[in-house]
C-alpha cells in the first residue's frame, strides 16, 4: 500500500517569536527505498531551542533550513521497510530525520535504540541530545567539585534539570532559575535542588542569588543569557567556570539588547567562560549514555517528558517550548509503535 508522508516545511523566516504560519504542512508520496536504504516511521519527534536559530537566514553552527525545506529535528522511529543489511524491519532507530512522519535513510548517522534500557522516547530526551548536552556541558566544561555551588538558568527544561541532578550526584550544592512557581517547587521537591527562584516574579535577581548562594557561585550553566546571566557575574567566585549552552532569552528579540559589559569581572575572578556544541563530544556518547542509564536505574537521575499527541501539533509544541510552557523535555508523539 502506498504511503503518504506528512511533513512540516519552513514557509517563512520568523520575525521575533515564530508563528504557526511560518510552517507549512505538506503531503507527498513516500518513495520506495533504494539499495542500502530503509524507511523509518516516526514515533516521537523532538522540539528544541536550537531549532529557532536554524530558521534564520544566517549560518550559526549549521546551515539554515531553506524556505520550503523540511524543518530539522531529532526523531525516534521504527524501521518499516529495509534494504539495508545493518537494519531490519522492526528496529527502533534514532537520527535527525526532521519534522516528517516517514523518512528514507541510507543509515548514515542513525543509531539503534535498545527499548529494554529505557522508554524509546528517552533517546531524544534524557538519553539523547538534551541529556548528553547536560552531561558534557557540565562535566567536560565545568569540572564541578564536591561542595561547590552550581547555578543553572532554564533549570526546568530538559537540559537544565539534568544538569542539576548530575551536579547533585557529584556532591554539589545546586540552585535553579525557572519561570513559574510550579517549576521552582518541582526542582526543589522532586529533583532535590537546594534552592530555586522564579525569575518572572523576582524583583531583583542579584539579591535572590545572594540569598540562595551565600558562598558565591563556582559553576554557572547558562541556557538563557540576558539579564539573568548579568546578575550571576557579580557573585562569581575566584576560578569560577561558566558553560554557555544556550541564550534562549535572545533568540526571538528583533533588536539586540544592550547589556552590562562584564568581561572585566572575569579578569578579577580569574574565571573561565566556554561555549560548546554537544556534537564535539560525539566519540564519547556511548559511555555517557551508559552511565546516565545506570543513574536512572539507581533512581539518582529522574526525567520528565512533556508530550503532545499528534504530528499536526509540531508547530504548536515548538512555539510553546520557546515560550516556556513545558516542564522537562517537550516531545510530540506521532504514532504508537505497537500499531
Amino acid at each position: 500500500m502506498a504511503l503518504t508522508n506528512r511533513k512540516f516545511t519552513l514557509a517563512a523566516r520568523p520575525v521575533g517569536m515564530p508563528k504557526e504560519s511560518d510552517f507549512k504542512l505538506v503531503e507527498s508520496p513516500v518513495p520506495s527505498p533504494g539499495a542500502g536504504e530503509m524507511i523509518v516511521k516516526a514515533l516521537y519527534l523532538s522540539v528544541d531551542p536550537y531549532m529557532r536559530g536554524r530558521m534564520n537566514d544566517a549560518k550559526s553552527y549549521a546551515a539554515p533550513v531553506e524556505i520550503g525545506g523540511v524543518m530539522c529535528g531529532g526523531v525516534v522511529g521504527q524501521v518499516i521497510e529495509s534494504n539495508n543489511p545493518k537494519f531490519k524491519v522492526g528496529d527502533i532507530v534514532q537520527s535527525e530525520f526532521g519534522w516528517q512522519e516517514y523518512a528514507v535513510s541510507d543509515g548514515k548517522g542513525v543509531r539503534k535504540i535498545d527499548p529494554s534500557i529505557a522508554p524509546i522516547s528517552t533517546s531524544i530526551g534524557i538519553l539523547g541530545m538534551p541529556g548528553l548536552t547536560a552531561y558534557f556541558g557540565l562535566l567536560e566544561i565545568c569540572h564541578p567539585q564536591a561542595g561547590e555551588t552550581v547555578v543553572i538558568s532554564g533549570a526546568a527544561g530538559a537540559v537544565g534539570m539534568a544538569v542539576g541532578q548530575i551536579a547533585k550526584i557529584k556532591g554539589c550544592r545546586v540552585i535553579g532559575i525557572a519561570g513559574t512557581d510550579e517549576k521552582v517547587k518541582y526542582l526543589v521537591d522532586e529533583l532535590g535542588f537546594d534552592g530555586a527562584f522564579n525569575y518572572k516574579t523576582a524583583k531583583n535577581y542579584v539579591e535572590e542569588l545572594k540569598k540562595l548562594c551565600p558562598q558565591g557561585i563556582d559553576v554557572y550553566f547558562d541556557n538563557v543569557g540576558g539579564a539573568v546571566t548579568d546578575a550571576v557575574i557579580p557573585l562569581l567566585n575566584v576560578k569560577a567556570r561558566l558553560s554557555i549552552c544556550g541564550q534562549i532569552s535572545q533568540y526571538n528579540i528583533e533588536k539586540p539588547e544592550m547589556g552590562p559589559r562584564w568581561l572585566w569581572a572575569l579578569i578579577v575572578k580569574q574565571a573561565r567562560v566556554e561555549g560548546f556544541l554537544v556534537f564535539q563530544f560525539f566519540d564519547k556518547f556511548g559511555p555517557a549514555v551508559a552511565e546516565m542509564a545506570g543513574w536512572i536505574k539507581e533512581g539518582k537521575l529522574k526525567y520528565r517528558e512533556d508530550i503532545l499527541d499528534g504530528f499536526e501539533n509540531m508547530p504548536r509544541a515548538f512555539i510553546g517550548m520557546l515560550q516556556g510552557d513545558n516542564t522537562g523535555k517537550r516531545l510530540v508523539k506521532a504514532a504508537d509503535p505497537s500499531k
